[in-house]
């Protein structure tokens, strides 16, 4: 498996530039829905980003599913049993369609609760409901989704769910339209032809992954065995996916607490930073690949080959990056709000998260490299263990900060700086030693 440097940097590639294109069709999904309900007006508008903000959390915390599969299908894809591989990822399918189909009942039954947690009017609660209740008999198909696509991303392949993203991402908006203003349905049809959409997209994946089934002669059948195995690992991968979310929550909760402009600075400061974590996150998504694929095989030179190249890359792009927000910084307040003021307040965080995109670029590509490895066990324990220096630093800032520019940089010093510190410190040492090196099938 030796690969000169050009043709592994060629094989990164390959794998990342089609992830990222995929990984942008979730956003835009939003995007396109909020365009087309906004046209309806601002209550039925409100009423999506209730909807959403529930939605966005489950879909994210399900993650797991795409996480867990990847490195299970690659290291038995790199080990030369692709039958086995194959089949391993359809036990993620099954896995995902289980969970999936819990989360839609419960989740149709909860909705009037989680509606209610956000204290909105009743006339925006009504259109949440009707978004949220119609939209979780879309979750299983988006989390059958989400296996199928770390079962491709096993087999080195990232450009199959790219074009199946993209025909979903058309649909949903061909069928919003035809059904929010061509049916008169209002928000109801915004919902319904998401979910369309999303089942679209799994008949699309059941039909691949069917061929390739039948191509390696595997079974299609649900494994008791192998249905546990990949519950098993992405329990743990759940875990490390909770200790982000309670990371991102509490970094909010802050922020609220500091004042109503310093939340707003700091959602403008936070959406910089996720828009920059695509490119990472596809980088992150070949790492995963690779690195299953080699530990599948034994290459354990391969394997330090593509962690050095990614994190060599990854550190490149944040430089990169960090330039650029460093030299907008002044601009990006104002692109976002209009406000000169608000821009004012803003910048200071914007050049500590500046500085921190080196920093980020490498913490997101070890984090792609353990979980390639399979090492979701000692990422979930990390991932707590983190937020032990973390939460003490969110407490200082909320105490003695204060508001302004100046709170607003702690509060970003404490995230970009302490939070992902901690992040590169745990990672970085686990990558350091051999115990995560575990080869074979």
């Amino acid at each position: 498996m030796t690969e000169p440097p050009v043709t592994l940097n060629r094989s990164i590639l390959r794998l990342a530039v089609p992830a990222l294109g995929a990984l942008m069709a979730e956003p835009l999904f939003l995007i396109v829905d909020s365009a087309l309900v906004g046209h309806l007006g601002v209550v039925p508008l409100a009423g999506l980003g209730i909807a959403a903000a529930v939605l966005q959390t489950i879909v994210g915390l399900m993650i797991f599913l795409a996480y867990s599969t990847t490195p299970a299908v690659a290291r038995r894809f790199g080990a030369g049993d692709p039958a086995k591989a194959v089949s391993v990822g359809i036990d993620g399918m099954w896995l995902a369609v289980g969970i999936g189909a819990v989360l839609a009942v419960a989740g149709w039954f909860a909705t009037p609760l989680l509606v209610s947690l956000f204290g909105a009017s009743p006339e925006v609660a009504e259109q949440a409901e009707i978004y949220l209740g119609l939209s979780m008999w879309g979750l299983p198909a988006m989390l059958v989704v989400f296996a199928a696509t770390g079962l491709l991303r096993g087999l080195q392949d990232t450009v199959t769910p790219l074009w199946i993203a993209g025909i979903g991402f058309a649909a949903n908006a061909l069928l919003n339209w035809l059904f929010i203003y061509g049916f008169g349905w209002g928000i109801a049809g915004s919902a319904l032809g998401t979910v369309f959409a999303q089942w679209g997209m799994v008949a699309a994946f059941v039909v691949v992954v069917g061929r390739i089934a039948r191509r390696h002669e595997a079974s299609v059948l649900p494994r008791r065995d192998g249905v546990r195995g990949s519950a098993r690992s992405g329990g743990w991968l759940f875990v490390r996916t909770v200790s982000l979310r309670v990371a991102l929550l509490a970094t909010v909760a802050v922020a609220t607490g500091l004042g109503t402009e310093e939340l707003a600075g700091w959602q403008v400061a936070f959406t910089i930073f996720s828009s920059a974590a695509f490119a990472l996150d596809a980088l992150a998504i070949a790492a995963q690949a690779l690195i299953g694929k080699g530990l599948g095989a034994g290459d354990d030179p391969f394997v330090r080959r593509v962690l050095g190249r990614t994190l060599a890359w990854g550190a490149w792009f944040g430089v990169i990056v960090g330039g650029i927000i460093a030299a907008l910084s002044g601009v990006i307040g104002l692109v976002f709000t209009g406000d000169p003021d608000l821009a004012a307040l803003i910048q200071p965080a914007l050049i500590v998260l500046a500085i921190a995109q080196p920093i980020c670029g490498i913490v997101f590509v070890l984090d792609g490299v353990l979980i390639g490895a399979g090492d979701a066990k000692y990422l979930a324990i990390v991932g707590l263990l983190n937020l032990a220096p973390f939460i003490p630093a969110l407490v200082l800032v909320g105490l003695f900060a204060g508001g302004g520019a100046a709170g607003l940089a702690w509060l970003a010093v404490a995230f970009f700086g302490v939070y992902m510190l901690a992040r590169l410190a745990t990672l970085g040492w686990r990558v350091r030693g051999s115990a995560w090196l575990t080869a074979g099938a």
